[in-house]
């Protein structure tokens, strides 16, 4: 651990300018994110019960990173770090707020977000799926964020439904009355697949920017009966959960009644692995494959909600924790990413990355000089395996609910902060991944200087929100 970090006011900020060879094409960036997908949800990370074909040959294609972190340990946050490139200590939207009649608290218009930063550059962006960052209409509307289109769910609460009354394509509303009167006929995921496979052919002279965060698998457990029956009986017994089911008991976010649980859960991942593979062949099929960057990942740690079963599962590998954790469990995630003759197949790397540093490596990567306030570093170094990887001084992470909860992580010491907004119950818990990855052993009795000179971070690592006070 660095000497005298308790002097050091990290504070984050870092302006970045590119430090390797300019990249001759801009290559299509293809950015796919899982919602509340767990660590060992799939079988190039330790899945056992459920196959992953198509997203295990991406990882074979390309690197996986075994020590990558979503922004956060919820949806709407964790996307905010993404697309600002900044930790929740700096990021605007610090945690899931409602907005009626529909949507969420929204980012400010003058937030540069990674897509204005590629729009800049040439590219065409679309997004596909679920938002979260903005009620429709507002300044945090993804087509005022960078995005020429968007197809999916503003709001991440109707994300709750797979069959939705209506979705939205850009700033008109797209009724479907078929779904009405909680009626299932038209799954939304696969409608909003048809949508972005038919903006990559759209594209496909374009360098394009195709951000893609998927509903699958978060709660509710629903799922055509099609793809439902390959898993019918696999997985016994099964787990019944009683939700909401028709119109007398509809609520909105509410989750519906599935009982078969555990098969609805494996033929989510299922679908969502052949919509990775249908993704991967499109790009082979335009002949655009050699030039287009795959990004697989996920926002946060497995759900428990709606019927979910993630130990039964062992959605989290060796990981403590699921989502709203700031244990590993809640915040480590998969990551793969593809870039053919660039990244060497079947590579793994063990660098410690975060969500905020996505933008400045997609940056150094079309040659923009970032002159806005981020807390990421380009992992362009660690992808090519060329030139000197920064590394972080350390990873911060904020948690607004449950008592308000903090980590850092610097180095393999990770400081965990629970019950963060009452002084008089706040307990601090000490690990060492190193020699712990499953955090079972707090050390912090015996490490009272290190917990002391890490402490220094909970504060210098945030700056004060209106919208989301101090911790």
């Amino acid at each position: 651990m660095r000497k005298n970090i308790a002097l050091y006011m990290f504070m984050g900020v870092s302006f970045y300018g590119c430090t390797h060879a300019k990249i001759k094409k801009k290559p299509n960036i293809i950015y796919i994110l899982a919602d509340d997908l767990g660590y060992g949800d799939l079988s190039c990370y330790g899945q056992k019960k459920i196959n992953t074909p198509n997203i295990d040959k991406l990882a074979s294609e390309g690197m996986s990173f075994t020590q990558h972190y979503s922004g956060c340990t919820v949806c709407a946050p964790s996307r905010s770090c993404l697309l600002s490139g900044q930790h929740t200590g700096h990021t605007f939207i610090r945690g899931n707020v409602e907005v009626q009649p529909e949507g969420q608290l929204p980012i400010p218009s003058e937030t540069f977000t990674l897509a204005k930063m590629l729009k800049k550059n040439g590219y065409k962006t679309g997004a596909f799926g679920k938002w979260g960052l903005g009620f429709p209409g507002s300044q945090g509307d993804p087509n005022f964020q960078g995005f020429d289109e968007f197809f999916g769910y503003n709001c991440q609460l109707l994300a709750h439904h797979y069959y939705p009354d209506h979705l939205w394509h850009n700033q008109n509303k797209v009724v479907l009355s078929e779904n009405k009167n909680c009626q299932k006929k038209t799954y939304a995921p696969i409608l909003i697949q048809e949508e972005a496979l038919n903006f990559i052919e759209n594209n496909k002279e374009n360098p394009f920017f195709l951000y893609m965060p998927t509903i699958m698998p978060h709660a509710e457990l629903a799922i055509p009966e099609e793809n439902l029956k390959k898993y019918r009986g696999k997985f016994l017994p099964e787990k019944i959960y009683k939700g909401v089911n028709g119109i007398e008991n509809y609520v909105p976010g509410g989750y519906c009644t599935q009982l078969e649980s555990h098969a609805a859960f494996a033929a989510m991942i299922d679908l969502l692995d052949q919509q990775v593979g249908e993704i991967i062949d499109k790009v082979k099929t335009l002949g655009i494959e050699d030039n287009t960057i795959i990004v697989f990942t996920s926002d946060n740690g497995p759900h428990m909600e709606g019927g979910a079963d993630p130990d039964y599962f062992n959605s989290n590998g060796i990981l403590r924790g699921y989502k709203r954790d700031l244990y590993e469990g809640g915040i480590r995630v998969p990551l793969i990413v593809k870039w053919p003759n660039k990244i060497k197949t079947n590579s793994k790397s063990d660098h410690i990355s975060a969500f905020w540093d996505i933008m400045p490596t997609f940056a150094d990567i079309v040659n923009e000089e970032l002159d806005t306030k981020i807390d990421g570093l380009s992992i362009l170094p660690t992808l090519l395996n060329k030139g000197i990887q920064k590394q972080h001084e350390a990873l911060y992470w904020e948690f607004h609910e449950l008592g308000g909860r903090q980590a850092i992580r610097n180095g393999d010491w990770k400081l965990i902060k629970l019950n963060a907004k009452n002084s008089n119950k706040t307990v601090l818990e000490l690990y060492d991944l190193k020699k712990d990855p499953s955090e079972k052993y707090n050390l912090a009795d015996s490490h009272s200087d290190i917990v002391q000179e890490m402490s220094a971070y909970f504060q210098n690592s945030r700056e004060i929100s209106n919208e989301f006070p101090d911790l």
